[in-house]
């Protein structure tokens, strides 16, 4: 008994189908902008109460 492969690159019009299909895309807050906001605040934070101790 012989399967055949799964293999999307295995006729043009298959691979075709594989390459137009969409990834899920995830919702919700980018997490790594947030964490990077946050880090610009504080810093920029700290630097103002740096400048009104001079």
């Amino acid at each position: 008994m012989s399967q055949t492969p799964n293999d999307p690159a295995g006729t043009t019009h298959q691979f075709q189908n594989f390459a137009n299909q969409q990834q899920p895309q995830k919702s919700g807050p980018n997490t790594g902008m947030i964490v990077g906001v946050v880090a610009v605040v504080a810093v920029v934070a700290i630097v103002v109460v740096a400048v009104m101790m001079m």
